[in-house]
């Protein structure tokens, strides 16, 4: 099933969506962004708000392709609106975009591009349009979006309440959160792109130049760990074949730190429909969407008062 984008600026497009379902490109600093509105979606009740950021080389519209990633049929399940932002590139129509998430990844990183201040801005300019829970506002992306995801967890606790990263691990090069932040994190034993143990595997970017010595999943978590000052060891919260995770609860704030491991599936998104050509189908032990908004639809509310 196609989804058919047409680049007229707050434009509605309802194709092969709900009928009460809306999906709006607009532009935020020169840049495309796919905007979701769920089905049921209420003026007077202020919804939560994911931001969905694409992979290295990718672009909104892939990201927003359900066969790939299924967050606009999720979005319509649990009533929140998802954003499909479209990262930095030098070429026409934003295509083989990448993010600023720190210490990697190609054009985006090289330009210093500032990823943190467009994220911020794409919040602001839905909240501008739509009844947003701001207390409720989340990021998760795949890859180097996933990466990215992490740098806004260290760089802007103040707007995203909790993020979610799938096979992008930590990339930043400082991270000084301003308050403790929900962090989860997907990632498969077999992935040939980010290392699981660390380091870049075959497939990733043909010019090493353009990533980094990928830092390794364990790593990644321990840094979150100590970041949201979490005390005691892992809980086993789910365990099927072929996936398990683990959750760090007893953390400051009401953070909670959530690993999930997939056996198999390598570079890909868990519970998608297909992928990209010549790649190891996703795993089906896990569905990555639907995880990802039990786990940001159970942060607890911002206290009333509290400083963005």
């Amino acid at each position: 099933m196609k989804l058919r984008y047409h680049v007229v600026s707050y434009c509605l497009i309802a194709s092969a969506l709900p009928a009460a379902a809306q999906t709006q490109q607009i532009r935020v600093q020169g840049r495309n962004v796919l905007v979701h509105v769920p089905a049921g979606y209420d003026p007077g009740r202020p919804a939560p708000l994911v931001l969905a950021f694409h992979g290295g080389g990718g672009s909104a519209g892939f990201m927003a392709d359900d066969s790939r990633y299924g967050l606009q049929r999720q979005a319509d399940q649990g009533g929140f609106i998802v954003a499909f932002p479209n990262g930095a590139s030098r070429l026409p129509g934003g295509r083989l975009a990448t993010w600023n998430a720190g210490a990697c990844c190609g054009y985006a990183r090289d330009q210093d591009s500032d990823d943190v201040g467009f994220a911020r801005a794409v919040v602001n300019a839905i909240e501008a349009r739509y009844a947003v829970d701001a207390g409720r506002v989340f990021a998760t992306g795949m890859s180097n979006g996933g990466m990215f995801a992490h740098r806004l967890a260290c760089e802007a606790a103040d707007v995203f309440r909790a993020v979610a990263s799938v096979a992008g691990t930590d990339a930043t090069t400082r991270c000084s959160p301003s308050r403790p932040v929900s962090v989860l994190h997907i990632h498969a034993r077999d992935d040939d792109h980010v290392r699981f143990d660390g380091g870049a595997g075959p497939g990733a970017f043909r010019d090493p130049h353009s990533v980094m010595d990928f830092m390794s999943v364990p790593e990644t978590i321990a840094r979150w760990v100590q970041r949201d000052q979490c005390s005691g060891g892992p809980q086993r919260v789910l365990q099927v074949p072929g996936a398990w995770c683990d959750a760090y609860r007893n953390c400051a704030g009401g953070a909670q730190v959530q690993l999930c491991v997939t056996d198999t599936g390598g570079h890909s998104w868990p519970g998608a429909d297909r992928v990209r050509p010549g790649k190891e189908a996703a795993s089906t032990a896990l569905d990555a969407s639907a995880a990802i908004w039990r786990f940001f639809d159970s942060q607890p509310p911002r206290p009333a008062g509290a400083p963005r």
